[in-house]
């Protein structure tokens, strides 16, 4: 990797590494989630020695909030807000490695580091896609994704082109920190569940209750439906200088996925 950074001596590095391409079990969630949180410790640790050796000037690093922050208080958490302290034991060491990222990159005095929280990602490549047919879509269209318990959890989404822009956007724009990178329009798992099946012309998803959801997905995707805090966009706008092209999943369902 330090030979790789210094042939190049670029002037930036933007870290997007992950192993998620064959998707995650939501009961194995530490299994499959085992490659990513790897890249992004080690693979963060020596991204940043060799970009630290060249004298780069930013680090801009993915991270990730659906279902990160912390289950109490607002429904629509800010970059100030804590992450979970305690999150479901499948979700604990994917927490530990976005901790861990984002202090080393936020940290990291001898550069602009810059992490990006993105929200559950929607549009060509993504598990929320038509063609090829994305995983949860699919669930959706064979009605495998029900809403769990009251789907009071709330997410925030982030169509790929608008997370894209963001990253482009932070390479010349923002102080050293995070950024929540999503749409303008937070929304609870029983308002875009049911909206995201009519884009794609699938049947209403079925309802179950919360411990059903535990035995059919577990506690980490069953605390997502039904305990998950949103995030607000605000602060990238400010200082990114980025606004989403797609501001609301509502329209944005419907023409990425319809």
């Amino acid at each position: 990797m330090g030979r790789a950074v210094s042939e190049a001596a670029p002037d930036a590095i933007v870290h997007q590494l992950t192993g998620l391409s064959g998707g995650v079990d939501l009961r194995h969630q530490e299994r499959d989630m085992a490659p990513t949180n790897r890249l992004r410790t080690e693979g963060t640790d020596h991204l940043l020695s060799a970009g630290r050796a060249v004298g780069i000037r930013r680090f801009v690093a993915q991270s990730f909030l659906v279902g990160t922050y912390e289950r109490t208080g607002d429904a629509v958490k800010s970059e100030d807000d804590p992450l979970d302290p305690n999150p479901p034991v499948p979700m604990r060491t994917t927490l530990d490695a976005l901790r861990y990222l984002e202090n080393a990159v936020a940290g990291a005095e001898w550069t602009d580091g810059i992490v990006l929280r993105y929200g559950a990602f929607y549009g060509p490549g993504t598990s929320f896609a038509t063609r090829p047919d994305g995983e949860m879509t699919e669930m959706i269209r064979k009605r495998r994704l029900p809403v769990v318990g009251g789907g009071r959890g709330v997410w925030s989404f982030t169509h790929v082109d608008d997370a894209a822009g963001a990253t482009v956007a932070a390479l010349e724009h923002g102080r050293r920190g995070t950024y929540n990178v999503v749409d303008d329009e937070p929304a609870t798992v029983s308002e875009w569940l049911p909206a995201l099946a009519a884009a794609v012309g699938a049947k209403r998803p079925r309802r179950v209750p919360r411990w059903v959801g535990r035995l059919l997905a577990g506690e980490g995707a069953t605390m997502m439906m039904t305990e998950a805090r949103g995030a607000s966009n605000s602060k990238a706008k400010r200082e990114l200088d980025w606004h989403p092209r797609h501001p609301s999943w509502r329209r944005g369902f419907a023409t990425a996925l319809g």
